[in-house]
């Protein structure tokens, strides 16, 4: 075991009082997840509450900077729920706002007001005031600063301003955003000591979440405790609910086979599993929570000098695959086609702008795109253009399991078949995303964003491209961004249609390819748990069984 850094922090004794229902919604990169039913699943739901105790969570991949506003990376963005709280939160069936850090808001026009509730403290015992509140908003607002929620949880363009005395934190859009407050719910809110020392965030926490974390080994594992008082949670949640843990082990376990198998031994208490292990611990009748999510989303590399950067290539490379197929693959047989790009719950625009758009298997229209840009097949060989080989780098994420890997070998022979030269390379999360955001050396990936407003979706579709922004495959389609600003300047769902437009029109120039959906679950052993967007820490039971 790696050693693991001690943090200072006031350790709290937890009371008891009745639970409450919560949700909240979140986005991230590749494999978030969430739930329709908060009870959750499997022959385990119900029993016994136990309180206090250890919650032992698996996840995939390192954090990395837990810095909570500079990374959108899905490790960060879980670990990230336990010691710092948004502004709202979201109710995970109805969609409805619901309080958080703020117990009131009003939207007009381009302002919106948030009240603060009171007696909000951070985990060093500094109360948060309504001043601390806008300078995070303007610290995300700042382009300097390269947080990716600008214009992701925080329209660009924002500026916010305080009233100490009112508790009040009044946020001015430069123009119309209709999801504003969906946004807001999913932005972490850092406490003044992390302001004035971010580099102190990079391995600790400063925030006034339900936990705080107290020791850190990057790599291995990290350790949060509950804290006292704490009664601003999701709707109202608090730690003084019965069966809350004490304390939170966050488990670096990178291999998905090893932890359904710690989950079986009680090894660990929940873990997010896909693919066939997901199956063999559903029949072990343990509990789940689950929502839909991207499982399947192709994105392409546009930047200048790579062979992607030719329309005609990338629709060649999506022709040339067997989506149907591939869906079927990657999912273990247990998810559907892609439907939108916005797909966590409460999805805000329902619907379907994928199914009409998504360009046809047809690898001999492939070939004859390639042929006539001008890439030249001796026999079954690669590809060549002026003496360059038709080579591609194709990068996915190694949580995907034995049902990605399959997914991956199947997509390289299905393009060696029209003449390119791929070279498949499973990634964990932090590699995968610094790669990606780093402008470094990719053609394809397979990164599945899951959000639950398609506006969230729009820096990572357009505007600057890595490494200056969120934009990481450098898409430059003036029709979506014309289609944009149609919907942007239409309030809420009615806009729905005009986004629904602006994504299938990104899909039938094959700018991105969004090919499964699938059932996310997050399995519980000895503990159960609400998973709308990311698991919810106030949710967590510990159980007898």
């Amino acid at each position: 075991m790696k050693q693991a850094m001690k943090l200072p922090v006031k350790l709290p004794v937890k009371l008891t009082s009745t639970a409450l229902g919560l949700c909240v919604t979140a986005a991230v990169l590749a494999g978030c997840g969430g739930g329709d039913d908060p009870s959750g699943s499997g022959p385990d739901a119900g029993g016994d509450v136990v309180d206090g105790g250890t919650f032992t969570l698996g996840v995939s991949s390192d954090p990395g900077n837990l810095d909570p506003q500079m990374s959108a990376g899905s490790a960060l963005f879980m670990v990230t729920q336990f010691a710092y709280d948004p502004l709202v939160s979201v109710d995970g069936e109805t969609g409805e706002i619901k309080s958080a850090l703020a117990t009131s808001w009003e939207t007009e026009g381009e302002t919106t007001t948030l009240t603060l509730g009171e007696g909000i403290t951070c985990a060093d015992g500094t109360e948060l005031t309504a001043t601390d509140v806008a300078d995070n908003l303007n610290f995300v607002a700042d382009p300097a600063n390269k947080s990716p929620f600008l214009g992701t949880f925080l329209p660009a363009g924002s500026s916010a301003e305080a009233d100490d005395t009112a508790r009040t934190v009044t946020l001015t859009l430069k123009s119309p955003a209709p999801f504003v407050l969906n946004g807001l719910a999913s932005l972490p809110i850092v406490c003044p000591s992390g302001l004035a020392d971010r580099e102190a965030l990079a391995q600790g926490t400063a925030g006034t979440g339900p936990y705080a974390l107290t020791e850190a080994a990057p790599g291995d594992h990290y350790t949060y405790q509950i804290r006292e008082g704490y009664t601003w949670g999701p709707d109202g949640a608090t730690t003084a609910t019965e069966g809350m843990p004490d304390t939170v082990v966050v488990q670096v376990v990178e291999n998905e086979s090893t932890a359904a198998n710690l989950l079986l031994s009680g090894g660990l208490n929940a873990a997010q599993i896909a693919g066939p292990d997901a199956v063999r611990l559903e029949k072990s009748g343990l509990f789940y929570a689950e929502t839909p999510a991207l499982a399947g989303e192709q994105w392409y590399n546009h930047a200048e000098g790579r062979v992607t950067s030719d329309p005609a290539v990338r629709m060649a490379l999506t022709q040339a695959l067997d989506l149907a197929e591939l869906q079927q693959v990657i999912t273990a047989e247990q998810g559907g086609p892609a439907t939108v790009l916005a797909v966590n719950e409460p999805v805000s625009c329902p619907g379907d702008s994928v199914s009409g758009a998504l360009p046809p298997h047809d690898p001999d229209a492939a070939a004859q795109l390639l042929d006539d840009a001008g890439w030249t097949r001796d026999g079954d060989g690669v590809r060549t253009k002026d003496g360059r080989p038709l080579e591609v780098v194709f990068l996915y994420q190694n949580n995907l399991g034995s049902s990605g890997d399959a997914a991956a070998e199947l997509t390289v022979q299905q393009w060696r078949e029209v003449g390119v030269d791929a070279t498949a390379r499973a990634q964990n999360e932090g590699t995968l995303t610094g790669t990606i955001f780093g402008a470094g050396d990719w053609d394809v990936a397979w990164v599945s964003l899951n959000v639950n407003s398609p506006d969230q979706l729009v820096p990572f579709l357009s505007g600057p491209a890595a490494p200056d922004g969120t934009n990481f495959s450098a898409i430059d389609d003036p029709a979506y961004e014309a289609a944009v600003q149609e919907a942007m300047a239409l309030p809420g769902t009615e806009g729905c249609d005009a986004w629904l437009e602006a994504e299938a029109g990104l899909i039938a120039n094959a700018d991105i390819v969004p090919f499964a959906n699938s059932m996310v679950r997050t399995f519980g052993a000895k503990a159960q748990f609400e998973t709308p967007g990311q698991l919810v820490p106030t949710s967590i039971r510990m159980m007898a069984k």
